[in-house]
């Protein structure tokens, strides 16, 4: 068991103010596999204090010198890929050659990325008689979740970094140990202090502390709709910047000349994936009511080549979900939806027979489910289908939209142009057409209450930088001299 006992603040490891410990709990044993430091507001602010002493400095480093530092951590990560999967593994609960190519080389990737973003960027451009140039918005507090932890701990600070701002980073946690391993990798690459700092502890301790301090600047956070309108509400005091990537219900819409058996096989794997703990999983599946049959028995049928199991054995396509209160909140839904009248096509609440450890949960398909119903409007975060039915395409646009949320989603069709077409009409960040992979570098983020903001690309470092417009005299000399950078 791993015992971490000590935050990175200032470029150096300090024993935390706060004295008490979270444990860590492997998902497929339900053993504790490491603990952590609780910290306390006086952590969050000595944090805060580091990364604001460290701005002036960091914001004037030159593009290039930034780029290398991001290089260093591309390369340290990369060196520890392995290490990184094993942990994340045992986190989330995601099978390891799975969490080796999404958890782990995701975020390696971004580093990279950014690295030779940053030094690529229009950091100024001139307009009228003015030079309109780009700058940091300060110091950023990167709030992250745990189902894709160290994903989402990449989108915030390697774009935070390259835009010039510093960084203070409460990781999940649930799964904060992959956050050790980076400000490990960050201290190796001689990154200086006080750009990257890392305060881990609980949610109404750190992360309230954090959005209320006035010597943070900006709050970048990924998690639950409930917990961004806290946030939202709480930084409004200070009148901060605030990104949010939240809740989503993503439609996954089946036109009636699309190949069927592609998208329900499609919409099946954007569901089950991570054991639905996506935020961006396609959970509602709509049909054409004349196709309902068909649809509903290729589901089944690919459902049972989702195997349950351990997600170190090499076999499983499903491992656990992240804890126990995450499998019994997912199994209530599962009852939800059979209280409430849906068809129970595959799964259900009981717990695998086999697998009497772990935080294991069927992966389960309900048919015939009503647009309003419970399972159709709230996210549930497990291996959840709902299939839908819709006469139209118009209805089917309205079912669509018809939720609270608009993070994602996906259209099937005969051609591309068809699929396309539909697609503009849903109120939603993103859309997979056809089958369409997820892209690195497009702006990832959502429409109403699935959050504003958007993160990955030129577009997530962009959230990170403010704009200030230098007028001059028309024909003045200095709106055509060479940008300092």
């Amino acid at each position: 068991m791993q015992t971490r006992d000590k935050l990175y603040i200032n470029g150096q490891w300090v024993t935390p103010s706060g004295r008490n410990t979270i444990p860590v709990i492997n998902a497929s044993t339900e053993e504790v596999m490491a603990t952590i430091p609780e910290g306390d507001e006086t952590d969050a602010d000595a944090a805060v204090a580091a990364a604001r002493a460290a701005f002036d400095g960091w914001s004037a480093t030159p593009p290039s010198d930034r780029a290398g530092f991001l290089r260093k951590i591309h390369e340290g990560l990369k060196a520890r890929s392995e290490e990184l999967a094993q942990t994340i593994t045992g986190e989330v609960g995601m099978p390891l050659k799975l969490s080796a190519q999404i958890q782990v080389g995701s975020p390696i990737a971004n580093f990279g990325y950014y690295a030779k973003m940053v030094t690529e960027f229009e950091w100024e451009e001139v307009t009228g008689n003015s030079r309109v140039v780009r700058e940091p918005v300060g110091v950023v507090a990167c709030i992250t979740p745990w189902n894709y932890p160290l994903h989402q701990i990449a989108a915030k600070v390697a774009a935070a970094m390259a835009a010039g701002c510093t960084v203070v980073l409460k990781p999940s946690e649930v799964a904060p140990l992959n956050a050790f391993i980076l400000a490990e990798v960050i201290d190796a690459a001689g990154v200086p202090p006080g750009v990257f700092n890392l305060v881990s502890g609980v949610g109404p301790v750190i992360g309230e502390a954090l959005v209320a301090h006035r010597d943070v600047d900006m709050v970048s956070f990924t998690g639950s709709t409930r917990a961004g309108k806290r946030i939202s509400e709480v930084a409004s005091a200070t009148i901060k910047r605030v990104a949010l990537e939240l809740g989503g219900k993503s439609a996954s819409v089946i036109l009636d000349d699309a190949d069927l058996p592609t998208a329900v096989k499609g919409t099946v794997t954007a569901c089950f994936l991570n054991s639905g703990q996506t935020c961006s999983a396609h959970t509602r599946m709509l049909v054409p009511e004349s196709r309902y049959e068909e649809a509903a028995k290729i589901a089944v049928e690919v459902a049972k080549n989702f195997t349950i199991g351990d997600p170190f054995g090499g076999t499983a396509k499903l491992g656990p979900l992240i804890s126990d209160a995450q499998r019994e909140r997912v199994r209530s839904y599962i009852q939800k939806g059979i209280d409430e009248g849906a068809e129970l096509l595959c799964g259900g609440p009981d717990a695998p027979a086999d697998l009497p450890k772990g935080y294991y949960v069927q992966p389960t398909i309900f048919g015939r489910v009503k647009p309003d119903s419970t399972i159709a409007q709230e996210e549930i975060f497990g291996p959840v289908l709902s299939i839908i039915t819709y006469r139209d395409e118009d209805e089917a646009v309205r079912i669509a939209n018809g939720t609270l949320y608009g993070l994602a989603g996906g259209v099937w069709a005969g051609s591309d142009e068809r699929a396309q077409k539909l697609a503009k009409r849903l109120r939603t960040g993103q859309v997979d057409i056809n089958g369409g992979s997820f892209n690195l570098f497009a702006p990832f983020g959502g429409y109403k209450q699935s959050g504003r903001g958007r993160e990955m690309g030129p577009y997530g470092m962009e959230e990170f930088l403010e704009y200030k417009s230098l007028q001059f005299k028309p024909n003045a000399a200095s709106l055509t001299s060479k940008a300092p950078y």
